[in-house]
C-alpha cells in the first residue's frame, strides 16, 4: 500500500508493550510520531529507542505521542527495552508494536525488498489528531534519526495549523514564518495585524 501526506493513516489492532491497541482509538486528541525499525537488539535502534524515551517530555508538550514498531514479538521487545533503559540511561515508557508477521510494516509500506525482504526499515510518520499523515520520512537502516529535525518539523506543523502560515529553510520556533501567497493582503492585515516583510509579492514574511 502506498501513503502519500493527507491520507488517512490506516488504522489497525495490534499487541504492544503496554498492551493491545487500537491505533486511531489510542491515538485520541493527540500527534503521533509513529516509526519503524528493522530489529531488536541492533544497535542503531537501540540508541533511537532510548533518544524517543529521553524526549518523553518534549514529545509531551507538544501533545504528540511516540509509537515504534519493530517485526519482533513483544517478548522480545519487553527484553529489549531493558538493555535500552541501561545502555541509554532512560526509561522507556511508550508502546512498541510487536509486527512479527509484518502485517502493519506492510500495510506502513515499511518493508523495502532493496534493504531487506522481512525487516523494517527506519519509516517516519507524523500523524495529525485527524489521523491524517503530515509528514513521511525514509531512512536507510544504517542511519540514525535526526530528532531534531523530528521535533522541529512537528513544531513547524502545528504552527503552521494555528496560524495559517508557511515556514522557511531551517525555520526554528521564534523566526519568521512565511504567508501564503494565497492569502491576499486584504485578509493578511487581519490575520497579521503586526505587519510583515514584503521581500517579493509572493515573499511576505512575519512574526507569530
Amino acid at each position: 500500500m502506498t501513503l502519500r501526506l493527507s491520507d488517512t493513516a490506516p488504522n489497525f489492532k495490534i499487541a504492544t508493550t503496554t498492551g493491545d491497541i487500537d491505533f486511531h482509538q489510542w491515538a485520541g486528541d493527540a500527534w503521533v510520531f509513529f516509526f519503524s525499525h528493522p530489529a531488536d537488539f541492533t544497535p542503531v535502534c537501540t540508541t533511537e529507542m532510548g533518544r524517543t524515551a529521553q524526549l518523553a517530555p518534549e514529545f509531551e508538550k507538544r501533545n504528540c505521542k511516540p509509537l515504534g514498531l519493530s517485526t519482533d514479538s513483544v517478548d522480545e521487545h519487553l527484553k529489549w527495552i531493558e538493555d535500552v533503559n541501561a545502555t541509554q540511561n532512560t526509561t522507556l515508557r511508550f508502546p512498541i508494536v510487536a509486527d512479527a508477521d509484518r502485517k502493519i510494516a506492510e500495510l506502513y509500506d515499511m518493508i523495502h525488498p532493496g534493504q531487506s525482504q522481512t525487516a523494517a526499515v527506519r519509516s517516519v510518520f507524523i500523524i495529525d489528531p485527524a489521523k491524517k499523515i503530515r509528514l513521511i520520512m525514509t531512512y536507510p537502516m544504517s542511519v540514525g534519526r535526526n530528532f531534531d529535525e523530528i521535533l522541529r518539523v512537528i513544531d513547524a506543523l502545528q504552527t503552521g495549523d494555528k496560524h495559517r502560515v508557511a515556514t522557511p529553510a531551517d525555520w526554528r520556533p521564534g523566526g519568521k514564518v512565511i504567508i501564503p501567497p494565497s492569502i491576499k493582503n486584504d485578509e493578511a492585515k487581519t490575520l497579521f495585524p503586526q505587519g510583515w516583510d514584503e521581500v517579493r509579492s509572493y515573499l511576505r514574511l512575519t512574526q507569530v
